[in-house]
Parts: C-alpha cells; structure tokens; sequence
C-alpha cells in the first residue's frame, strides 16, 4: 500500500513521527516521550519553511520567446529547503508555516496538557498534519476511556482551507469516532487569507467545540452502553449505515435481501463479524449494545476497510469521505433507535 509520505533526500528520513507507536508503514522516527512543538517539528521533519515567489512563463515559439514573462497576481510556493515547488496561490494567499500550525495548538488551551502523538507531510511537503492529545477522556461505563484529540492539516499548494478537527479515539482499538453531532460540527475551516489575530481566535473556539463535544459524547454514549440491541437488530443497523444508494435501501427496507450486491454484503458482512469477534468489542460497554453496535462501524472504517494509502484513509474518516459519511449515518440510526 502506498503511504505517500515525504521523503528528504537531504536528511535522508521519510516526514513522519509517532509516539511509541509504530511509525505510518515502518517509516518515520518513533519516539518514547511527548515532545514539545519545537521537537515535534524536528522530530516530523517539517522544521522547514515555505515562501512565496512570483511566477514567470515562457512563451515558446511566439514573439519574444526565449524571454521570461512575469505572471501577474499569481505565485508560486516554494520549499526553501529543496527548492521545490509545491504550488500556485493567488495574491491574496497568505503561507501558514509549519511553526505556525504548532503554535495554532500550543495557543488552545495555553500549552498546557498539550501531548503531540504524531505529524508529517506528505507529497513533497505540500501537505501537513498533526495530532495532538488534550487532557482528560470521555468515560462510558466503567472499562472504556476515549481519549480526546485534535487533528490539524494545512497545505502549501493552494488548495484547501486550514483545518482543525476534533476527533475521540478509543484506547482499546484506535477506532476514530466521527463526533459530528446532529446540527454540529466537530471542525472549523480557516482561510489562508487570515491573519495571525484571527487565527487565534478561532483556536479557542476550536477549544470550544471539544469541551462541548466531550459532555455530550459522554452522556449519549453512555447511554448507548446501556440499551441492548439483538443480532438481527444489529446486522439491520450496519446494513443501514452502509447503504450507498437509494435502490440498495429500498432493498432492505422490503426485506430483498438477495438482491444485494456481493459487494455490499462482503462490507455489511465485515462490520458484523467485527462487531461479534473484535476482542475490543466483548466487554459489558459494546457487546451487545447501541454503542457497541457504533463502533462496529467505525471500527471497520478504521480497522477493517482496505484504502488506497493512508491519505485516501485520513480523507474518508476526517473530510467528507465515505467513511465519515457511514459513520454519520450510523450516528443518526443510533440515535433513532434511542427515540
């Protein structure tokens, strides 16, 4: 599998660090302490910086040619370390250096609790990201603690907003729960036209949205562990979450089971043997219960599901890909089946 993370010839080391964990595809340095954000930018690779150049075309084979002309109002962005181009921005684009991203984090809450588990870039380094752990868990029943983390990316070739996630995993199996509550986000997006001030302030509502988010996870987690749900109930619940199209759910809906897809039963099939065989899904919080029956889901988006390379996983659990929109509607039938 593909991991497309960036590798400086220079340093001879791929962009990537993790904390005791194993690094992204064996690559990348594997640290044993939480590093501070000056040693994590050193530890990920990503002590390097970005600026802004004008562009220049040549016109070959018309008057002139041979003569560099300046491209106005655009620029491209580069890598001052490899002098490669990771870009086109227009004027008004403002660089977010990598220091900044850490900063970003360091400002939430202060510096304090801050514990940063992994970073990298991908590509050539147009691309960021960075996890970060706060402080305290959400707690449902007695045996399972969520850990609550932040997740930022940026980018250096023009596309895409700065963006800022917060996103619970669970210890036992690092299943990324999409907290994406109903008429709530779990992210803010921020342009790259803003400034400093700016910026700031929408790190503290990104603080905001995390503690918010941790009172209501755990309650309706809670919840969830203690409403029984049956097999059949089950299979139905990732059946519906699954579903990719209208036709598939009226399938389902009128009981024409056999004329599913292989394809969508082979992906139904996984998330219910996962949900009854996962050695995280068997204490008295999952097995057999709304919520264990959420994390069936999750759990095969994360653990189970196949992705072209990590990248394509990051974007289908964290951006609008198909992960987060299953995991979603999985939400929302849990919530239905609550009402």
């Amino acid at each position: 599998m593909a991991h497309n993370l960036n590798f400086n010839e220079q340093t001879g080391q791929h962009s990537f660090f993790s904390v005791k964990e194993k690094p992204w595809h064996g690559l990348g340095q594997i640290v044993q302490d939480y590093p501070g954000s000056a040693e994590a930018l050193r530890f990920a690779g990503l002590d390097y910086t970005v600026e802004k150049s004008p562009l220049f075309t040549r016109p070959d084979g018309l008057p002139g040619a041979g003569n560099d002309l300046e491209v106005p109002d655009y620029f491209s962005t580069i890598r001052t370390d490899t002098l490669q181009v990771l870009g086109v921005v227009g004027k008004d684009y403002q660089v977010v250096q990598n220091r900044d991203a850490f900063s970003f984090f360091d400002s939430i809450v202060g510096g304090e609790g801050i514990q940063y588990e992994t970073a990298g870039a991908l590509g050539k380094g147009e691309r960021i990201f960075i996890t970060a752990k706060l402080p305290g868990y959400i707690k449902v029943g007695r045996e399972d603690l969520i850990e609550k983390y932040l997740f930022l990316t940026t980018s250096h070739d023009g596309f895409g907003s700065i963006t800022a996630a917060f996103t619970p995993i669970r210890i036992v199996c690092n299943n990324t729960l999409n907290a994406a509550l109903r008429n709530h986000s779990n992210a803010i997006k921020i342009r790259h036209t803003a400034n400093a001030k700016e910026r700031l302030e929408q790190a503290h509502i990104v603080m905001g949205i995390s503690n918010r988010l941790t009172d209501q996870l755990t309650e309706i987690f809670t919840q969830w562990s203690k409403v029984r749900i049956t097999d059949p109930e089950l299979q139905r619940l990732i059946q519906l979450a699954m579903v990719p199209n209208k036709e598939v759910l009226e399938n389902i809906q009128a009981g024409r089971l056999d004329e599913l897809s292989t394809c969508f039963n082979n992906i139904s099939n996984s998330a219910y043997e996962y949900a009854q065989s996962s050695p995280s899904q068997q204490n008295e919080t999952t097995k057999g219960t709304l919520f264990g029956a959420y994390n069936a889901v999750t759990g095969y988006f994360q653990n189970v599901r196949n992705y072209r390379d990590e990248e394509s996983k990051l974007k289908s659990l964290l951006y609008g890909g198909t992960a987060q929109m299953r995991t979603q509607k999985a939400f929302n039938l849990c919530m239905d089946y609550m009402n």
